[in-house]
Parts: structure tokens; sequence; C-alpha cells
């Protein structure tokens, strides 16, 4: 199980690399069910190891002209605040038990699981839906500023609540209301990705003793992932790729909350 986690460790980092997102929601689960992560400390390590692996990739496309900084700032600032005030102070407050339904406990573990799963299914449909048609093409750039703002602010929210970097909200966001072309919005989402989950790991630094080796081991798997994404991506079209690992993100939210919510062994 531990070799099976690095490895899915490196396809997190290709899905960064090909698509600009949906590596970050297979980051938990292979934590939890391949590495035995507690799913709490599994949101954390997730912000650190997405959060490093994004802003590597980042690098080359700003290099080639496909990070738009002033966007990435738009978006990120909310974000940013966002996603440290959930990680610092709301997570915390969320109690290890939250309710019985008869026999079955819903835990604080079990309802972030169940939350990531839904959001995994809702990512899904935006992948299958924008796979199967994207515009590259130049478009007039504009910015719809109380939009961005607010995106920002609620994807830093998710984000801090389950530790996905949610470049499946950023990417459509920038694509819409920034009007930039989906290559670019790629790699400004890369860079979004990075500061506000590499942030939003600061507010958990107080509250959990981290496994750097594994934290290290599977950040690394990423990194070398996202440079065989990088490689593939200039032969493959994004929108085939972002399609079927749409399918592949719906199936594993489904097996989720299947898992957590008919699977578990009651009280």
């Amino acid at each position: 199980m531990e070799i099976a986690g690095y490895i899915a460790s490196v396809v997190i980092g290709i899905a960064l690399g090909l698509i600009g997102g949906g590596g970050s929601i297979l980051t938990v689960p292979v934590l939890v069910y391949l590495l035995h992560v507690e799913p709490v400390i599994a949101t954390a390590y997730s912000l650190f190891i997405v959060g490093t692996t994004s802003l590597v990739g980042a690098v080359p496309k700003y290099r080639h002209g496909l990070v738009n900084l002033r966007t990435a700032i738009i978006f990120g600032i909310p974000s940013i605040l966002a996603v440290f005030v959930t990680r610092k102070f709301l997570v915390p407050l969320i109690p290890q038990h939250i309710f019985n339904a008869g026999n079955f406990e819903i835990t604080k573990p079990v309802l972030i699981m169940v939350l990531f799963a839904f959001l995994m299914v809702a990512a899904s449909y935006s992948m299958i839906k924008n796979g199967e048609k994207e515009n590259d093409g130049p478009l007039q750039q504009r910015y719809n500023y109380p939009m961005i703002i607010l995106e920002g602010a609620v994807v830093g929210i998710l984000t801090g609540l389950v530790g996905a970097g949610g470049g499946f909200l950023i990417i459509p966001a920038l694509v819409f209301f920034s009007k930039l072309p989906m290559k670019l919005a790629v790699g400004t989402s890369l860079l979004i990705i990075a500061a506000k989950s590499l942030v939003g790991f600061t507010g958990d630094l107080s509250h959990y003793n981290m496994d750097w080796k594994l934290l290290l081991i599977v950040t690394l798997a990423a990194i070398i992932g996202i440079f065989i994404g990088n490689a593939i991506n200039k032969k493959i079209a994004g929108e085939r790729l972002k399609k079927w690992f749409g399918w592949f993100v719906l199936v594993m939210g489904i097996y989720i909350i299947v898992k957590e919510l008919f699977l578990r062994q009651p009280m």
C-alpha cells in the first residue's frame, strides 16, 4: 500500500502538469487510503504537497509567458486570506463528534471525507463539461473584479476545509470572468494554488505534529509527476485529458461517499 501511495503521488503531479488542476483532488484520498494518514491531518499535508508541486510547475509556465500576474494577485489575495483563516481558526473549531444517525456516528474525519467526495463529484462535472470544448484563442482581457474576488474567497474556504487546491474552480473562473485563454488560465491557476495552499499550510503548523519524512517523499514524487505531465501536455490535447480525468474523479468521489456513509462499521 505504501508503494502504491508513492506511485499515486506521481499521478498527482502528472494531473497538475497536464490540466493545471485535479491533482489536489487525488491527494487526500491517496494519503488517507494508501498511506493511512488521518483525514484531518491529510488535508494539511495536501496543502503542502499541492502548493509546493504547483509552485514548481508554475515556474516554467511563467518563463514562457503563461502566467498573468495581475489576475493572480486579484484572485489570490482574498483566496489566501480565506484559506489561512479557515485552517487557523475554523477547522480546529469543528468538534470531533458531530452527531449520531441511529447507530452511525458522524465524526470530524467522516464529515471532511464526505465533503471532499461531494467536492470531487462537482469537480468531475466541471472537468467533463469543460473538457468538451475549451478556448485557447486570444480574447480581449477584462476584469469582473467583484466576481473574481468572491470566487477567490469561496475557493479559499473550500481549500481550507478539505485541502484541495481548487484548480477545477479557478480555471473556469479565470476563463469566464477574466477572459483568459485556456493555457494562460492553467499557468495562472498553478501560481494561485501554490500561494494559497502554502500560506494555508502555515495555519496548521501550530496544530499538528508533521511527519516531514512522509511529506517530503510524497511531495518529491508529485514534483517528478508534474514534469512528466508537462512533457505529455505538449503531445496530447488537454481537453480530452481533462474529460477522461473528470470521469476518473467522478468514480473516486462516488466510491468515497459509499465507503464513508454505507460501508463504515457502526458504533
